[in-house]
Parts: C-alpha cells; structure tokens; sequence
C-alpha cells in the first residue's frame, strides 16, 4: 500500500475517529472557538460552527446582578439552533454570586457553563475575575464547588497557566477543578502577565495532561490547520480551541477540519472567503439592526481586509461609512475589485 494512503489512514483513526465528551454532550469536531469579548456573538459563533467549530462560547458575562437582565446581556446571550450546544462564560470572584450567575444563565438557555479564570485584562483583574484568581487557589476552589453544585449542566473552567513565569501553578489549579467536578478545562499557554505576548507554551498543557483524568483543551497560536495537529500530537490534549487566529479568518475552522479528518490542506478559494465575509456583515446588521450594527462591523471589516487585501486602503474609506446600506454596496464594490 502508497505510504501517503497510510499515513491518512492513521490519521483518519486518531482524528477522524476522535470523540470528546463534556458531561452528556458529545463532541466529533474537536475544534472549539474561544470565548472572547465583543467578538464571539450569535452572527460569528453560527459562522464558525457551518464552518466546523465543534464548540463555541458565548462572550464573557459578568456576574453582577446588574447587569444581568440588561439589552447588552440580552445580546451576549442570544443563541441559534445552528450553533449546537449553548456554552455561555461567566466571570466573577464572589463564589456564591458566581452560582446564581449561572442559574440564571441556565434559566436562559445555558447548556454548559464555562467559568472565566484566564482574561488578563487589568479592568477585570482588579475586580479579583479572571486570571487574577489564579492566585487565590482556595477561592478558585470556592467558586467551582459553589458553581458545580448550583446547576445541572456540565461546568468547565477556562484558566492560564499561571499568574507570572515564576508562579505556574496550572496543575495546582487542575487538580482543584478535577475534584469540584469540573468537566472540562481549558489552559491558554502563557500566564497573565505574559498577555498575549510571545509564542504560547504547550509543557504546562501537556503536563496537565498526564496529570488528571478530566478532558483537557489546548488554546493558544493555533493559527494554521498544521498548528492544531501539532498542538494535538504534542499535548495530547481532547480538543484545541482557536482565538485570535480567527479574526477574519473564519474558514480556518473548516480548514482544520479537513486536514485533521483527511490529512490534507484544503485552503478556501478567495470567492469562498469574500462570501462568507459579505454573508457575516449581513447577519451582524440582521442581528443588532440599523443603529449598532454598522459600528460593531467595522472591526471585523478591518480583520478580513487584512486578510484579503493587506495593502489596500479600504478599512479606512469602510470605517468612515455610517450606515447599514452603504458598507454593504462598499464591501461588493471591495469584493469586485480583488477577485
């Protein structure tokens, strides 16, 4: 037999095979997209998920009661059918605040709920969320009791691995989310203070990886199909979840699809990814209407001009436009004029 033929065929029997299980949900499509705010709606979470995200994640809500019941929280929530399992992140530092956050949030139409221990952001750290609880491993233990104990759907936990290069304490934090009953749990490579500075680090993934017996998600640089087998192979880890490489890139959840079931590099044709890009900006105006939309398309215009056409002075002249209509009949005209 061709050795090309078999070396597919091995990977079609590690990847194509391949299952992931959190609580009752099963996963083929081990390709997750990340949580992240102001970018992962309705319009893009649906998007990734025809394209092949397994998983999405909706973006981050605050566990103040504040907010909870607000046309802005209202947004962040909303789901589609297409999107598949509704996994909404919460964020907060208060244990039982945290544990009625996710009530409601199941109330809403939660199907897992994923607990935010990895956001760098200064405004968020200094509220003790985020990353900032990595140094607080009692209180870490604290809220993912009072979480997994408040809901039936499965609770995972979205972490770094460590707060600074001298306190990587990612499988300290594991084996905690291991014994709250976690059921899954993501590690992004770098710690808090490393930003999203330098290459991500896989060790720590992979440690953690040998270390409990709860899936394990791999995120950080995945930014090509052959970075997602890599990072797969390397870590061991059940599944990899895809953030900034993203950005106006949502076809590279089908491209990592494909190579990860077939082997082989399927890159989209430059007609495919215009498509998709006139299709996400219709949805964006569709889903905030006429007032928010235009404004909240603008960044993703930007992020898929890059893509496109990295030289040209488009993202200006787009940005400048301020209404539905005309940055629909702009981006045709763009699109006609690359292809």
């Amino acid at each position: 037999m061709d050795v090309s033929l078999v070396k597919i065929a091995l990977i079609l029997i590690i990847y194509g095979e391949g299952k992931m299980q959190i609580g009752q949900y099963e996963f083929k499509k081990r390709i997750f997209l990340a949580p992240m705010a102001g970018i992962t709606d309705q319009p893009f979470r649906r998007l990734c998920s025809q394209l092949g995200a397994g998983l999405t994640f909706s973006e981050m809500m605050s566990t103040n009661p504040d907010v909870w019941h607000t046309e802005k929280s209202r947004l962040r929530l909303a789901h589609h059918e297409e999107i598949g399992v509704n996994a909404v992140q919460i964020a907060g530092a208060d244990p039982q605040e945290m544990a009625a956050a996710a009530k409601v949030n199941v109330e809403y139409g939660a199907e897992i709920i994923d607990i935010n221990m990895g956001c760098p952001a200064k405004k968020v750290n200094k509220k003790m969320a985020g990353s900032a609880l990595l140094r607080e491993p009692e209180l870490v233990a604290q809220i993912l009791d009072a979480v997994v104990n408040a809901v039936d759907v499965p609770v995972t936990l979205k972490i770094r691995t460590g707060w600074d290069q001298e306190n990587r304490n990612c499988l300290e934090i594991a084996k905690i989310a291991e014994k709250a009953g976690i059921s899954a749990l993501t590690i992004h490579g770098r710690t808090r203070d490393c930003l999203f500075n330098g290459e991500a680090e896989y060790e720590s993934i992979k440690a953690v990886k040998q270390a409990v017996s709860i899936p394990i998600i791999a995120n950080g640089d995945v930014t090509s199909a052959e970075k997602a087998k890599y990072v797969l192979d390397y870590t061991k880890a059940d599944a990899v979840m895809i953030g900034r490489g993203s950005f106006g890139r949502p076809w590279l959840f089908k491209e990592v699809k494909d190579f990860l079931e077939n082997g082989r590099s399927s890159n989209s044709s430059l007609d495919e990814k215009c498509e998709l890009m006139l299709k996400h900006i219709e949805d964006l105006h569709q889903f905030y209407g006429e007032e928010k939309g235009y404004r909240i398309a603008r960044k993703h215009v930007g992020w898929y001009v890059e893509q496109l056409a990295p030289n040209s002075n488009f993202k200006r002249t787009f940005n400048a436009l301020e209404s539905t209509k005309e940055q629909l009949l702009a981006l045709e005209d763009f699109v006609k004029s690359i292809r």
